[in-house]
């Protein structure tokens, strides 16, 4: 297998098995092979070939064109096997609710799963609790009690737990929410997102006041101007990269199953929104696997997409559910979300910069392809096997609508171990340097991108002297003697400007049934009125959520969620 010695070293520290005293007993050959046998056996159930579906499952797993999320490469084949990344568990307003969700979620954070949770419904600070003649201590208090739980769960002895905290942006307690992370402290084990509303947006966009309600007695509490809570989101994610947004009723709009509820949260990166109780599986295709220039290799792509479409859709059946609820809704709506990985390095192979528009028109091109396809075959699989339980009553349920096996099929995830493991680039991010010390899971590594050392030799223009300005500076700007197509092509993170970010989030977003993990790199001197225009050219672009990171700002929990794939 073409594994590089970064892989390797992730792989031996927290996906291949163990012996009881702690030793590895499975070389990465023989973990994909457990991989792939565990899920090609539910095929059984449906009159598959079990044997030719493992040989293919293998194949693409050993192939590094396509690996699922860390859960089921990390779980599969073990006796409670939680092979999902992805959970939302409702908080509603009682004490009973409040610690029953913290039992659950102590349950899959053990599993190596992640979860999202939306305080929306708890009543405000405050506010009078009937039963006891006190006063309600607000939802922040409660998310404190949720982060120190998290804190002393290490997920499956593997993965750091990793949460989303939501609140809608109309709740009492909005100001107390947004302004939590700047003490660097507090919910260290939370990334967290204000829900906010069309609303919302325009109120601030004529300059007006909008409601509070207390979500107990669903009565308007107050009013507050628009601008001066905007003004309070820009100031803390310029100074710690928390809260991001996430465009909730955008988000509802896309519910493919409106009668079962509306989504409140997402999973603990943003690009999975889910009904409480869900679970989904996601996966990732390595574009750089499919570079053929001047484009892709499209048939290949194509014959991959089904295939793992199919792993995913028997990986829920192969799946040891940690609570009835969640098996309930995740085989009642089925839903995956297949995604891409090493799309910077596509771009390279192709001879493309990140931030130009013939990049965006082939994301377009690309997972619309994507999408396609998966969809056929998830109309392939329902032909064979049945429409997802959930149906009636689907937005599928309708005449010229696909009768498709799987509620969503695609989600663009962040794919941060995932992308180690593959030697390529994270999800659909530009690279972030040509060369640093990367930290994954508790490990750091340096990496110097392969693709640039290719180039810099190929164009005759690589010297010691200049490896060694990129070590220190990690870019090509400002270094004489580099051709400046190579500086172009080879443009960083913090060098591509916001429009470039976001035109590719929505050129993706826009063929995504799920939502996009991108985040907005944000240089050091930018200022809280960039974070402001990255907020509202995110909405004008019709994203689902946006997650902006300043360098040079406190840490936030974004950084320590690179492993949640």
């Amino acid at each position: 297998m073409e594994l590089s010695q970064n892989a390797l070293k992730v792989l031996e520290a927290r996906y291949l098995l163990r012996d009881e005293e702690g030793r590895v007993i499975e070389t990465p050959e023989q973990m994909f092979a457990r991989l792939a046998r565990v899920v090609a056996a539910t095929e059984a159930a449906y009159g598959g070939e079990v044997p030719l579906w493992e040989r293919r499952f293998h194949e693409l797993l050993g192939s590094l064109k396509f690996l699922p999320n860390s859960p089921a490469i990390m779980n599969a084949g073990k006796a409670e096997g939680q092979l999902a990344a992805c959970f939302v568990l409702p908080v509603e307003d009682s004490m009973q609710s409040i610690f029953d969700t913290l039992k659950n979620a102590a349950l899959i954070l053990q599993s190596g799963g992640g979860t999202g949770f939306s305080f929306s419904q708890l009543r405000p600070k405050a506010d009078p609790v009937r039963s006891t003649g006190g006063i309600a201590s607000g939802p922040v208090s409660f998310m404190k009690i949720y982060n120190t739980a998290t804190d002393v769960i290490k997920q499956g002895g593997a993965r750091r737990g990793a949460n989303m905290g939501i609140l809608r942006v109309d709740h009492p307690d909005i100001l107390e929410f947004i302004r939590v992370k700047r003490d660097a402290v507090e919910l260290a084990n939370f990334n967290i997102s204000v829900a906010v509303t069309d609303a919302f947006m325009e109120a601030l966009r004529t300059g007006g006041d909008y409601p509070l309600v207390n979500p107990r007695s669903h009565k308007t509490v107050g009013s507050i101007a628009a601008a001066e809570v905007f003004a309070e989101i820009v100031a803390s994610a310029w100074s710690t990269g928390d809260p991001g947004l996430i465009f909730i009723d955008r988000i509802n709009r896309a519910n493919p199953t409106p009668l079962l509820g509306s989504f409140e949260s997402t999973n603990p990166c943003g690009e999975q929104p889910l009904l409480p109780y869900e679970a989904c599986v996601l996966g990732s295709l390595n574009l750089s696997r499919y570079a053929l220039p001047p484009g892709l290799d499209w048939a290949a792509l194509g014959r991959d997409v089904a295939t793992a479409v199919r792993f995913l859709d028997d990986t829920i059946d192969a799946n040891h559910y940690p609570l009835p609820a969640i098996e309930a809704m995740h085989k009642g709506n089925r839903k995956i979300g297949l995604g891409v990985m090493g799309w910077a390095d596509l771009l390279i192979l192709l001879g493309l910069p990140y931030n130009d528009p013939r990049s965006f028109a082939l994301a377009r091109q690309t997972m619309r392809f994507v999408r396609d396809r998966a969809r056929a075959a998830s109309v392939g699989l329902a032909e064979k096997r049945g429409v997802f339980p959930n149906f009636i009553g689907s937005i599928y349920d309708a005449e010229g609508m696909p009768r498709v096996r799987n509620a969503t099929t695609t989600t663009i995830a962040p794919t941060g171990t995932l992308a180690t493991i593959a030697d390529c680039s994270s999800g659909i991010e530009p690279l972030f340097s040509l060369a640093y010390q990367r930290r994954v899971l508790e490990m750091e590594f340096t990496e110097i991108n392969r693709h640039f050392l290719d180039s810099a030799r190929k164009g005759g223009f690589y010297s010691e002297r200049l490896m060694a300005q990129v070590l220190r500076r990690g870019t090509l700007a400002g270094i004489p003697g580099v051709p400046p197509d190579a500086v172009r092509l080879f443009q960083t993170a913090l060098e591509i400007p916001v429009e470039g970010h976001l035109e590719m989030q929505a050129a993706f977003q826009e063929y995504t049934d799920n939502a996009v993990s991108k985040t907005v790199n944000l240089p050091e001197s930018a200022t809280e009125a960039d974070v402001a225009r990255t907020y509202l050219l995110a909405y004008e672009k019709g994203v689902k959520g946006v997650t902006v990171f300043r360098y040079g700002a406190k840490k936030g929990t974004l950084l320590r969620f690179e492993d949640i794939d």
